[in-house]
């Protein structure tokens, strides 16, 4: 740490924000290959957890490459630097008692690694958006996997670039065997208990 850096200690504490927002923060990691559904699954979770009064924070892949990481590519360093820093945001939501939603192809085992160890184990919910490539093709709605495949672009994830599958994901979501309502059910009755106060 640089000499120039002084952390301060706030008078708020991590436990009064939780008693304040009566809710304990966690970050739900969504994981899998474009055209999974991660975005769409995370978006109707964040709306349906509003709903019942829980403050949330949703950070996605094409939001956060329009700012916070324009400057990175989509090479494996340019990505792994994206994830870190997702991380580092997603800390300070949860210090702040928010419960964060995260949406990123994040394809390397070690990227989804450091975020755990930056956040906490306890707090990383890893969710796998298990759906086959061939599915996620058919459903390329941004043109992103026919353009990979003509060789219009480098280091795409499924196609010219690995997809690391979680190892032992908090849950498991094959989008391509159930529907939008049964997904959402599974994920709110797994992660509700852990979230209450």
């Amino acid at each position: 740490m640089s000499i120039l850096i002084y952390p301060f200690k706030p008078k708020i504490d991590h436990a009064a924000r939780e008693q304040l927002l009566r809710q304990k923060p966690r970050l739900l990691w969504f994981t899998g290959l474009s055209g999974s559904g991660k975005s769409t699954l995370a978006v109707q979770l964040e709306f349906e957890l509003w709903e019942l009064g829980y403050k949330t924070y949703l950070l996605d892949g094409d939001n956060v490459r329009a700012g916070l990481s324009k400057d990175l590519d989509f090479s494996d360093a340019g990505r792994i630097e994206n994830i870190r820093r997702i991380g580092e945001v997603a800390k300070l939501f949860l210090d702040a008692g928010i419960i964060v939603l995260s949406a990123f192809i994040s394809p390397f085992r070690s990227e989804r690694e450091i975020v755990r160890d930056l956040v906490g184990k306890e707090n990383f919910l890893e969710i796998f958006v298990d759906t086959p490539l061939e599915t996620c093709e058919e459903r390329d709605v941004k043109g992103l996997y026919k353009k990979a495949r003509q060789g219009q672009i480098a280091n795409f994830t499924g196609i010219n670039s690995p997809y690391e599958s979680p190892e032992n994901p908090f849950l498991s979501i094959p989008t391509h065997l159930l529907t939008m309502e049964n997904s959402i059910a599974t994920l709110k009755s797994n992660i509700l208990p852990l979230i209450e106060i």
